[in-house]
């Protein structure tokens, strides 16, 4: 099973399940567990990444490792942040009997990721992962909220998600991730994944993500103060601002004031608005009182 830096080192479809077997691991749905076996797609996903020799890279939900070592083969350093015991138990042997020349360059961190505020060794300046469904965009946006540092990074999400995470304003599907990801980063679509480079199959396409870090619009709000009005606008989609933003002003009146001062239509809806207009409203909140 040692294999050194090369090709040889990443796992195809009967390593995963052969190591699976080993663990006595039965993939679960609470945990959005489906291991990549297809060596193509990692080696795929590192390119797309333009993940290279300086990168330290965070990536999380590691699984067996099939990202893992092919991250490992080109970077700096890997910090791999895993909740499950089992798999986080197993995933440093893996490394060291896989690429025993690199081994030294990874670390593992067992804790749930939503939970992650520091890490050991190297500050991250990229994030690439394939992340569980039902937690990819809480994830994705806590981990670019907790480190600065990452500069740039790739995720595989379920297809529809990643369709959220890149819409513009205007587009049927954006909503709360896609304004608060732009908070963050520029998000583009990097590419499609087909459900048979997974094992177990997801009864869903995925898609790749690109995000490159942007600095966050230039406003007096804070980050909380911006989110809030994000959450307010897309609580009740389909009403205008002067109604879906009523809740967060204190009344509609409020709330068509506040529109007015921030130069938005407050006819208009939610997914019409960028996130320089949100700052721009959160920036005119009404103070209680007034």
């Amino acid at each position: 099973m040692t294999a050194g830096p090369g090709e040889d080192a990443l796992l195809g479809p009967a390593d995963v399940r052969e190591l699976a077997a080993a663990l006595g691991l039965r993939p679960t749905k609470q945990r959005g567990q489906n291991f990549v076996i297809d060596a193509n797609t990692v080696r795929r996903i590192v390119r797309a990444a333009h993940v290279g020799p300086d990168d330290a890279v965070l990536e999380v939900g590691p699984g067996l490792g099939s990202l893992t070592l092919a991250l490992l083969a080109q970077a700096r350093h890997v910090t791999a942040v895993e909740i499950d015991d089992t798999l986080a138990a197993a995933l440093p042997a893996t490394v060291a009997a896989r690429l025993p020349a690199r081994a030294d360059r990874f670390t593992l961190v067992h804790q749930d990721a939503l939970r992650v505020t520091e890490l050991p060794g190297p500050p991250p300046d990229a994030f690439v992962a394939n992340l569980p469904y039902n937690v990819a965009v809480p994830v994705l946006l806590h981990m670019l909220a907790t480190f600065p540092g990452i500069r740039h990074g790739l995720v595989m999400v379920q297809a529809e998600v990643a369709d959220r995470l890149v819409a513009a304003p205007g587009s049927k599907v954006y909503g709360v991730p896609s304004v608060k990801t732009a908070w963050y980063a520029e998000a583009r679509r990097a590419g499609a994944v087909g459900r048979s480079v997974f094992w177990p199959a997801p009864n869903v396409d995925s898609g790749l993500v690109a995000l490159t870090r942007r600095e966050p619009p230039t406003t007096t709000a804070t980050r909380a103060e911006v989110f809030a009005v994000v959450d307010a606008a897309f609580a009740q989609r389909r009403k205008m601002l002067r109604s879906a933003l009523a809740p967060w002003a204190g009344s509609a009146a409020a709330a068509e004031a506040a529109c007015a001062a921030a130069g938005v239509p407050p006819g208009t809806r939610g997914e019409a608005l960028s996130v320089e207009d949100f700052a721009r409203l959160a920036e005119h909140k009404p103070q209680p009182g007034t």
